[in-house]
């Protein structure tokens, strides 16, 4: 028998105009309802690359990654995940993936608890704290 190990999850971090941008998810992932946009990394891909693909096919923004934040294994769902600062080129925000995504939002610093109110991945708060705090 073979087991196929899950791909990893590329999530996007995207602050503009002094807030970040949040996908609320049509089913929850456990306790997770508000995320970043993100998923899969594909084959061939680095997980920069798959932020950038998964916000253009999710949200509709054209972004550039910035620097990985960091990478973990989620401690909700198991999943190894990796965190990519980006910054918006262009693009209109839309949900475009209307059979995972149920709402975008640009959440403020002092919004990030009432959206994850389980906390952030350490590196992403920091960032976070420093480009949101000061926008």
């Amino acid at each position: 028998m073979t087991t196929t190990a899950q791909p990893v999850v590329s999530m996007a971090i995207i602050a503009h105009n002094g807030a970040v941008l949040m996908i609320r998810r049509r089913q929850k992932e456990g306790e997770l309802l508000w995320a970043f946009p993100g998923g899969a990394v594909e084959e061939g891909e680095t997980p920069e690359q798959a932020a950038v693909r998964e916000v253009a096919e999710e949200v509709g923004l054209t972004v550039v990654a910035e620097k990985v934040l960091g990478d973990r294994v989620h401690p909700k769902t198991g999943r190894a995940m990796v965190y990519t600062a980006c910054t918006v080129e262009g693009g209109e925000l839309a949900v475009l993936d209307e059979d995972e995504i149920a709402e975008v939002a640009w959440v403020r610093h002092d919004e990030i608890p009432a959206h994850v109110p389980y906390g952030l991945f350490e590196p992403v708060q920091e960032y976070l704290d420093g480009v949101l705090v000061n926008a």
